[in-house]
């Protein structure tokens, strides 16, 4: 592997940044383990060179920094825009994504680190950007507290974006943090077609379950938005569709909803639309017509998606009153 002399940051798929290598080839130790929930995964546990990685200005993001404490991801979801990130440790944009995992295991030491150098402004921190830091490989790492436990000490304001339910087992920490700075919570959720979540999330809890950590978030006093992303064309698109979604998560108590439509960068396009042929094959050509060259679907499409779906947050109270109890369906 050519890891002693990476100089990409965690954040390559949005733009190339000059840094030193990552981590060196004497830090880096491999792990397997024969429990049910990481057979057949690999895990690579390095000591990192650093932990924050600088968002370009031009991409226009609402962070300057991020932080991922893996690469690589258990989730397993075939749309994942962050697989091409594997690359640049030689290794595929797909299987190996999925089940080859880098773990930071001293991101809260270089984070304290951080926090003490001069140059640092104090400005929030993204967490979930590239890879979810609650995959399953938090529960046996226990990364995550660490780093809470910094950002509080630190008074720090700080985002996390999430699949995983296993952010409820760092509440506490998370409620210290909101009483001294600004904590963002929100978790993903497209849809809620469950068959569909199995084809294409199969490594994350289910869409409820992921709705109710949304609920005991909210009723714990820490309010909690949902990404409902990505929607997936000709697949979850439907007015049916999209209302059943705004409906469950309006039901979840969320204080936003933010519709994103499938983007297809390189490495998850490839994945995607081999997976697409697969299990779907009569979209393939209307998926090709409607991005063609592109990694986005067309502006009017999206304005289209973003416009029914604020309606719908309108028309069940989503972020401003109690959501109707009538689901959609009657």
């Amino acid at each position: 592997m050519r890891w002693y002399n990476l100089t990409l940051s965690d954040e390559a798929a949005q733009a190339v940044s000059n840094q030193d290598g990552l981590f060196g080839v004497g830090d880096i130790m491999t792990r397997t383990f024969d429990t049910l929930e990481f057979r057949g995964m690999t895990f690579y546990e390095v000591r990192a060179r650093s932990i924050l990685n600088k968002v370009p200005a031009a991409s226009r993001m609402p962070f300057s920094w991020t932080l991922n404490p893996y690469r690589g991801c258990s989730h397993a979801c075939v749309y994942c825009f962050a697989r091409r990130t594997h690359e640049y440790l030689d290794l595929d944009a797909g299987a190996d994504f999925d089940s080859k995992i880098v773990v930071k295991i001293n991101a809260s030491e270089l984070l304290r680190k951080e926090f003490t150098s001069a140059r640092w402004a104090g400005d929030r921190i993204a967490m979930g950007t590239n890879v979810d830091p609650y995959q399953r490989a938090e529960g046996r790492y226990r990364l995550m507290p660490g780093i809470l436990e910094a950002l509080r000490d630190a008074r720090n304001p700080f985002s996390i974006l999430t699949k995983g339910t296993l952010v409820l087992r760092d509440l506490d920490l998370l409620r210290e943090a909101a009483e001294v700075t600004d904590v963002s919570l929100n978790v993903s959720v497209g849809f809620i077609d469950e068959a569909l979540w199995r084809q294409v999330e199969p490594g994350t809890p289910a869409p409820r379950a992921r709705l109710s950590v949304c609920r005991t978030l909210t009723d714990a006093g820490i309010g909690c938005g949902v990404l409902m992303a990505p929607i997936l064309p000709y697949l979850t698109d439907s007015p049916s569709q999209l209302e059943a979604t705004v409906w469950a998560i309006a039901a979840a108590g969320a204080r936003s909803v933010t519709p994103l439509v499938l983007h297809l960068r390189p490495g998850a396009r490839e994945w995607y639309l081999a997976w697409l042929e697969r299990q779907h094959p009569e979209f393939l050509s209307r998926y090709r017509d409607l991005y063609g060259d592109s990694a986005y679907a067309p502006k009017a499409y999206q304005r289209s998606i973003s416009d029914r779906v604020a309606a719908l947050a309108r028309r069940y109270g989503l972020g401003s009153a109690p959501p109707s109890t009538t689901r959609p369906d009657g």
